[in-house]
């Protein structure tokens, strides 16, 4: 792990829906509660998603609770939030999401060096079977594991 990274959440539900294809850091914009409720691990990322606006990526859907000494400044849990990207990056992914089917899901949320970062990834969704065989994939991987350290098998 790097110097200086703090992960606040992670999205293990977007690994399970979706091939990650590509993955990005985008800097977020957040208000003075939020960053303190962050800090507090206080966020949701289950059915956060991205979307390119007016040129702008937009992530939907981050639930970051209201900080508990916030008092009347406190901030909208739901709120939309606006991801700091080059034009070229927010461009290229962009154009991805309107023309092959991909989606831009957050996956972690984290801070580096002081700043809130959030890794967004390109993804594509996955089907039935899909989930399914990573499933049995990871069980087989586990026996075997158990196998290789010596417990008795079940």
């Amino acid at each position: 792990m790097a110097e200086g990274i703090k992960i606040v959440a992670t999205n293990r539900k977007a690994r399970h829906d979706y091939h990650i294809e590509d993955t990005l850091e985008a800097g977020i914009v957040l208000r003075g509660t939020e960053v303190k409720s962050l800090r507090e691990g206080r966020l949701n990322l289950t059915d956060s998603f991205c979307t390119v606006e007016k040129g702008e990526m937009i992530v939907h859907g981050l639930h970051i609770s209201p900080y508990s000494h916030g008092n009347l400044f406190n901030h909208e849990p739901l709120r939309p939030r606006k991801l700091l990207l080059h034009r070229k990056e927010i461009e290229r992914w962009g154009k991805a999401t309107e023309q092959k089917g991909f989606t831009i899901v957050p996956l972690k949320v984290y801070f580096k060096n002081g700043f809130a970062k959030v890794e967004i990834g390109l993804a594509r969704g996955k089907k039935q079977y899909d989930k399914r065989a990573d499933i049995s994939e990871r069980e087989t991987q586990r026996k075997l594991d158990r196998v290789m350290r010596g417990d008795r098998p079940e």
